[in-house]
């Protein structure tokens, strides 16, 4: 099968890559390479030839995020698993406002770990997008909003809420700027992912 699919052999190399690096369990690189076959299955051609032309360093850090992220859906959009984070930003922020630091820290581990939508993220991009300059932003990205969002669950389950508030504050500022970049002026046009129906 991967010698009909020239997109996934290169993947599939890129998972082993990935796994030397990383010196993972052998369990933990099976599992990456059958998540990123999964998503490139589901990608129309034009994406997967976008998505196989990514550098190897995207490639492994879009294969670290799937393996990262143990909820994922089979049915959710993008914009459903965007509706979801913002529920749990909404929530973080009641629970600071309140000194509940217990749901601020449960709310922003959520947050951090989010599910995943069917197809992985490639397929909601604008398909200029799915390039390596472009998503070169991605790890700077993750920083900004999960691993501030796990900063802010430690600072809140310390009681340290002055800390979460700061942390909360970042995240949101690393949401605004990563919408910024992939989405563009929200409603400004129709949009279909690129995924086989």
């Amino acid at each position: 099968m991967l010698n009909k699919k020239p997109w996934l052999l290169g993947m599939a190399l890129v998972c082993l890559s990935v796994g030397a690096q990383a010196q993972s369990q052998p369990q933990d690189m099976k599992r990456g390479m059958e998540l990123m076959q999964q998503q490139m299955m589901l990608m129309t051609p034009e994406l997967a030839q976008k998505a196989q032309a990514l550098s190897p360093d995207i490639k492994k850090f879009l294969m670290r995020v799937a393996l990262r992220h143990e909820r994922r859906s089979d049915t959710l959009t993008l914009v459903q698993v965007m509706q979801e984070i913002m529920a749990e930003h909404h929530m973080i922020g009641t629970a600071i406002a309140t000194d509940n630091g217990p749901l601020a820290a449960d709310a922003a581990r959520r947050l951090a770990l989010h599910r995943l939508p069917r197809g992985g993220m490639l397929p909601y991009l604008p398909i200029e997008k799915v390039t390596t300059e472009s998503l070169s932003v991605l790890p700077s990205m993750e920083v900004a909003v999960e691993g501030n969002a796990q900063k802010l669950a430690e600072a809140a389950d310390r009681g340290d809420m002055a800390a979460a508030a700061h942390h909360y504050g970042e995240m949101t500022a690393g949401c605004v700027a990563c919408h910024m970049h992939f989405r563009g002026q929200p409603g400004a046009s129709a949009y279909t992912p690129r995924l086989k129906q």
